[in-house]
């Protein structure tokens, strides 16, 4: 379904009620435009101000639905800039949803950020390190609502250059795994041809980007089993039926579901991370269970996983005369970008940025729930790449704001790009 810019969806409408257009700022995100081998692209330059923006976006971080003072921060600035900022419809009431109309119609996408920080202690060293205690934007999405404003002040400077319209999505809770299925239940996508998203990678080096049809992030499962006993002394164990055995063996043995039920041509993980049992020396506990994770890149090995898991748990069970529950949750679906509008969009990247292979990665992004309501393009921007970086979610982790340029043109020309290829039906 498009968008013309006469016809609006009745969800869309609902949105606009209370929406306020802020007065047209000075630009402070220059800008130039090149055309090489007949691809126009255009080119941004990151100025103080958006680098004040991402130090005060890092220096105050928030939780997952607890995003209040950031997203009221977000509004002012896009209010500041001349764009409009939709009504909420979250339950949490946190995210910002803004709005940018092109001077002629034409499809509607949507250009999402995510807004959420970690239960991190920093421990970055940086001058403007978090000031709020336990809390840190350890997954750079300072980096990502910084670079999205940088378009989204670009893109409301530039209407003219816009055939349809564009929604700026900044959205809560990601690390949460909730923040992109709330958006979808609220109804907030429907009715857009494409989503466009992106993620810091501190794998790549600052100007660097990786954008593709591969598989980019990993499907993800979150595993629990809960195993039930008959508790005893511990120098009587053959009175009871004791769960630590048990437990020790299903361990080892889901070990093996990947090196002998997988190709070895296919990333896959199951990783056991928590282990609870027993809470006194002499004492063989009744209960007892553990917890952990699988990534995949593809739903059959993702199914072949659990059932091979739940067949080995099951039998383990029986075998050591106890039993045991199973929790599944396939929470998360591999990331793929739509396979046409990924690579038309990667054509024009060289023009301003180094286009680089894709390095999947094993973990999670709820970006991929979009997946249920429309066309999905996501891109890995190079944040750090330097010798003995430290990853995501790391206390120590630095994103560079050479990220931010990259980033920010990003936005602006895969949007550009994909509204044209909307347009043409492609």
């Amino acid at each position: 379904m498009r968008w013309a810019a006469r016809h609006v969806s009745s969800s869309f409408v609902c949105w606009m009620d209370g929406a306020r257009n802020g007065d047209i700022a000075i630009m402070r995100v220059g800008s130039t435009r090149l055309r090489k081998r007949g691809i126009m692209v255009e080119h941004l330059t990151i100025g103080p101000e958006l680098i004040d923006i991402r130090r005060h976006l890092h220096a105050y971080p928030e939780l997952g639905f607890h995003e209040e003072h950031t997203s009221q921060f977000i509004a002012d600035q896009l209010r500041g800039h001349g764009i409009v900022v939709l009504a909420n419809p979250l339950p949490s009431k946190t995210g910002v949803i803004g709005l940018i109309e092109g001077e002629r119609p034409g499809p509607a996408i949507a250009l999402r950020a995510d807004i959420d920080a970690l239960p991190v202690a920093e421990r970055s060293e940086l001058e403007y390190a978090s000031h709020n205690e336990g809390v840190m934007h350890a997954c750079g999405h300072d980096l990502h609502m910084t670079s999205l404003l940088a378009a989204a002040f670009w893109l409301a400077e530039h209407r003219e250059r816009i055939s349809g319209r564009i929604m700026l999505l900044f959205q809560p809770a990601e690390e949460l795994g909730e923040g992109a299925l709330a958006v979808i239940k609220a109804g907030i996508v429907d009715g857009l041809d494409a989503i466009i998203g992106t993620h810091n990678n501190p794998d790549y080096l600052p100007g660097q980007i990786a954008v593709g049809t591969e598989p980019m992030m990993a499907g993800c499962v979150k595993f629990a089993v809960r195993l039930h006993a008959q508790g005893t002394h511990a120098g009587y164990p053959h009175m009871g039926t004791g769960p630590i055995e048990a437990l020790a063996s299903m361990i080892l043995s889901v070990q093996s579901i990947v090196s002998r039920n997988a190709t070895p041509f296919h990333p896959l993980v199951v990783s056991v991370t928590e282990i609870h049992g027993g809470d006194v020396w002499n004492v063989v506990p009744a209960e007892a269970g553990f917890l952990g994770t699988a990534r995949y890149f593809y739903k059959d090995d993702g199914q072949m996983v659990e059932r091979c898991f739940r067949r080995i748990v099951a039998a383990t069970a029986e075998a050591y005369g106890i039993t045991a529950d199973v929790e599944w949750d396939d929470f998360a679906d591999p990331l793929v970008c739509d396979t046409a509008l990924a690579a038309a969009v990667a054509q024009d990247v060289p023009q301003y940025a180094s286009l680089e292979p894709i390095h999947p990665s094993m973990a999670g992004e709820d970006f991929c729930e979009y997946a249920q309501r429309t066309r999905l393009l996501f891109a890995f921007i190079g944040s750090n790449g330097a010798p003995g970086h430290y990853g995501l979610h790391s206390p120590h982790f630095v994103g560079l704001d050479g990220e931010l340029q990259p980033a920010a043109e990003f936005y602006v020309n895969a949007a550009l790009r994909v509204l044209k290829e909307c347009a043409a039906g492609q």
